[in-house]
């Protein structure tokens, strides 16, 4: 995969992270504030704590530091999955974001 093919699967990640975001926050009482800068996107939760999602172009990965640690997500296939335990990127994420609002939370890939 190129570069600029990397960079166009990433930014419609970020973009459907922030959609999916926009829907939880539409759709439900959790209260999370997205802010995207570049190609790092932060949600910051009630408690002050927040989930950062980022775009690393050596590495064509997309990492994701959460309270519950950092996380590496690489292409495979048609999805974006844990270089450790394998997890789908989309559900990685609601399991972070859920820890983190103290109730559930479920982000849909767009």
């Amino acid at each position: 995969m190129t570069e600029s093919e990397f960079l166009a699967l990433a930014e419609a990640v970020l973009a459907q992270v922030e959609a999916a975001v926009e829907a939880v926050v539409d759709n439900s009482d959790v209260d999370i504030d997205c802010e995207r800068t570049g190609n790092v996107l932060t949600l910051e939760f009630d408690d002050g704590s927040k989930i950062i999602v980022n775009v690393q172009t050596p590495m064509s990965e997309i990492w994701i530091a959460a309270r519950s640690g950092g996380f590496h997500f690489r292409l495979k296939g048609d999805k974006w999955r844990d270089t450790r335990d394998d997890s789908e990127l989309f559900e990685a994420l609601s399991r972070f974001a859920s820890q983190q609002a103290g109730e559930t939370v479920t982000f849909q890939a767009g």
